[in-house]
């Protein structure tokens, strides 16, 4: 299943309680469905838990039935199809909404159905029931809520950003979509409709990729060091080589014959390393000083 998937399924299993928050989810879903018009009402999911959960909702928020549900007797698998048109239940629909059913429907966000936070939340849960997708984090952070209300769409944007949660949008093929980048932005809207668990999840992805890349850059930066580390060991070799062979190794002092003479011999060790194969010991700058001046006392050559 997707995250997505996995993410509604958590919202299914909050009751439905409070007749005011029940609207409020059912507004949103109405917003963010297939069509609400004053003619039909038509959800369609591929969920079956949100299919169970829709009657109920809608028992409770508006006290009515679908005129056509599926049978859940059935076993009705892919797209299941919600829907009202029945005049006297749509009326009755967007009369509790507050708006006029003799007037054309022109859809917008009722601010006065939201003013408590609980339906708030419930209201943008049943938003991204309807028309929410929210992408995998373990590859990016993506969570959009798509409707094709325009107006409804720009004041949901509105409400995002009272609520501290400021969104993007954008219009794709004729609807408009809200969306947010942010993973901790996402996390918070998660937990604000009732989906902790997946707020979770994206954490727990977050930890792992922060981790998984603080261990790639150190293997990098090692990686990186080893090669610069043996690029260096070649060249003092073949400095020290080089002086041997012109018979000027043997006139040099005594200091820098033993250190030449321990790094041909030991050209694997680190700088760390050979340093502390001199009897007694160097530091490690005053070896990096002795085999810098071997390589220049080469090149002079």
């Amino acid at each position: 299943m997707s995250f997505s998937f996995d993410t509604k399924n958590e919202l299914c299993r909050l009751p439905v309680q409070r007749r005011c928050c029940a609207q409020a989810e059912a507004y949103g879903i109405l917003l963010y469905c297939h069509t609400f018009s004053s003619s039909e009402v038509r959800i369609i999911t591929e969920n079956p838990n949100f299919a169970l959960r829709l009657p109920r909702l809608f028992q409770r928020a508006f006290d009515l039935r679908f005129d056509r549900q599926p049978d859940p007797d059935r076993g009705e698998g892919g797209k299941m199809v919600f829907q009202i048109k029945s005049r006297e239940k749509l009326d009755h629909i967007i009369d509790l909404l507050g708006y006029d059913p003799r007037q054309s429907l022109a859809l917008h966000i009722n601010f006065a159905m939201l003013e408590e936070e609980c339906c708030r939340a419930s209201f943008l849960r049943g938003c991204f029931f309807a028309g929410g997708s929210i992408t995998d984090p373990a590859k990016r952070y993506h969570l959009e809520l798509t409707s094709s209300h325009l107006q409804a769409s720009r004041e949901l944007e509105v409400l995002l950003r009272e609520s501290g949660y400021p969104p993007k949008s954008v219009t794709r093929n004729g609807s408009s979509v809200t969306y947010f980048k942010q993973s901790d932005q996402i996390e918070d809207f998660l937990t604000l409709i009732g989906a902790p668990a997946a707020a979770l999840r994206i954490m727990s992805t977050k930890v792992e990729k922060g981790i998984r890349n603080s261990v790639n850059r150190r293997l990098n930066c090692d990686s990186a060091n080893l090669d610069k580390a043996v690029e260096a060991a070649q060249n003092q070799g073949t400095a020290i080589r080089k002086l041997e062979a012109a018979g000027r190794l043997k006139e040099l002092p005594d200091k820098l014959q033993e250190t030449a003479a321990l790094r041909l011999e030991y050209p694997e060790l680190s700088l760390s390393e050979l340093a502390e194969m001199f009897d007694p010991p160097v530091t490690k700058s005053c070896l990096n000083h002795r085999l810098r001046k071997l390589v220049e006392l080469a090149e002079e050559s």
